[in-house]
């Protein structure tokens, strides 16, 4: 399959290159849960990407100094695939965890491309990742080799709608609305606060079951402190 990644075909056809077109949704994951999957698995149902890799990054740019409130990457990698093994188009890459740490955005796409020539990767955000966009290292560079897809709110008050947003390399843009697309009011600091409270039925709502069972059967997250 490629390095960094599970077992599996990687989807060809429909990219640029004649390859797939695979999303890439970074973060730290920590612990992942059903608002990833589920947005992640959204994606690909809405035709926009043939799968999702659920990067797991070492040690995000934006969080420094913070490595002692998070589990070893290798944890947090046990936990995605245990997430993502029922889902047919959701993949899970450690392909960060050999890079140079920090690990910044544009050199894990680039070396993506490197190693998977034919394929075309976008990337794929929430809202507050997008208003700081700018922010990121190289961000011209990103907006303009990768489409961006960006997750958020409809703007109508006291919605539980979401949409996600297109952002093309020339410039155009395409909302996508879908009954199976919702706001998933989740956080990884609510679900580590959780599991500090031992509110049980709180996590067996947002938290995979065998993600639910390995942290519970490992005593991750005894001490909870925000980093998000």
């Amino acid at each position: 399959m490629g390095r960094g990644l599970g077992g599996g075909a990687v989807m060809m056809g429909r990219g640029l290159r004649g390859g797939a077109v695979v999303g890439i949704y970074g973060g730290s994951f920590n612990p992942v849960h059903r608002g990833h999957t589920a947005l992640a698995n959204a994606v690909c149902r809405l035709g926009i990407v043939d799968e999702v890799w659920l990067m797991v990054s070492p040690l995000n740019p934006f969080k420094q100094g913070q490595q002692g409130h998070i589990l070893p990457e290798w944890q947090r990698l046990k936990l995605a695939r245990i997430a993502t093994a029922g889902f047919r188009t959701l993949r899970v890459s450690d392909l960060e965890c050999s890079m140079p740490k920090p690990s910044y955005t544009v050199t894990t796409l680039e070396r993506l491309e490197a190693i998977f020539p034919t394929i075309q990767f976008s990337l794929l955000m929430g809202e507050d990742n997008w208003q700081g966009f700018d922010g990121w290292y190289r961000a011209d560079y990103i907006r303009s080799h990768h489409d961006l897809i960006v997750y958020q709110r409809t703007a109508e008050e006291h919605s539980t709608a979401a949409t996600v947003t297109l952002h093309r390399t020339d410039g155009a843009t395409q909302t996508y609305t879908s009954p199976y697309l919702h706001l998933y009011p989740i956080s990884s600091t609510q679900i580590r606060q959780a599991i500090h409270e031992g509110n049980d039925t709180f996590l067996r709502q947002w938290l995979h079951g065998g993600v639910c069972n390995y942290i519970q059967r490992h005593g991750l997250y005894g001490e909870v402190k925000s980093e998000e």
